[in-house]
């Protein structure tokens, strides 16, 4: 007789419980307003950083002929990379990111400015983080047009009940004009409102990790003490 215990791996339908639960508690999870408030933001704030780099950059390359453009320059990518300093603790703080730091540890020791230009110069995130606040307009614009037709959509459908009693709504072929019918579109309005705020959730998904790619560098990480390795006096 084989008295041997078998077991059989749970872990997948762990996963698909754990993602059914995740679908139906988005609406009373704290990140997913927090995840709402950044894609709200993205148009605005993209729109934003497009102007002022392609006005910064195009003003201060045309002017370094005369030497004016320098300091323009300067101010764009110092600014460049403040922005990207921003939307890092943005994707921190309301998207959940692990973002790795923007610049090495430092070291204490002074430093003049052609030595702080050439490392900013020589940061990958400088340019990256570029890269991003060029790249959230197109993205933003996206993100916020999908935002406002599906929370208008959802929340139409969810206030039907008080929407009717104005004005017959217009369903395609089925006109709403009784408070039954009303309560029925109110509750597929519930369910609209469940998927649209779980399609919030994929889209913050993927804005972190876009950022957690974009603005940080995992070289500039200090690694983890061993619990044997002695602090440093």
């Amino acid at each position: 007789m084989d008295n041997e215990i078998r077991t059989y791996p749970t872990e997948p339908a762990e996963e698909r419980l754990n993602l059914l639960v995740r679908f139906f508690t988005a609406p009373i999870e704290v990140r997913t307003y927090t995840n709402l408030l950044y894609l709200a933001l993205a148009f605005p704030m993209g729109l934003f950083y497009f102007i002022f780099l392609v006005t910064g950059l195009t003003t201060g390359f045309a002017l370094t002929i005369i030497w004016v453009g320098l300091p323009i320059l300067a101010v764009v990518f110092a600014s460049s990379f403040g922005m990207a300093a921003l939307e890092r603790r943005l994707a921190i703080h309301l998207l959940g990111a692990e973002v790795p730091p923007m610049v090495p540890q430092r070291t204490g020791a002074p430093e003049n400015v052609w030595k702080m230009v050439q490392e900013l110069l020589s940061n990958p995130v400088t340019w990256k983080g570029m890269g991003f606040l060029f790249i959230k307009l197109p993205l933003g614009l996206f993100t916020f047009a999908l935002t406002i037709s599906l929370m208008s959509l959802s929340l139409g459908l969810l206030l039907a009940p008080v929407l009717y009693q104005w004005e017959d709504l217009f369903l395609g072929f089925w006109i709403v004009d009784t408070l039954g019918e009303a309560l029925l579109v109110s509750a597929f309005g519930v369910m609209a409102m469940l998927v649209s705020l779980n399609i919030f959730n994929l889209l913050a998904m993927a804005w972190r990790g876009f950022a957690e790619g974009m603005l940080g560098s995992q070289r500039f990480e200090v690694p983890a003490l061993s619990p044997a390795e002695p602090l440093a006096s």
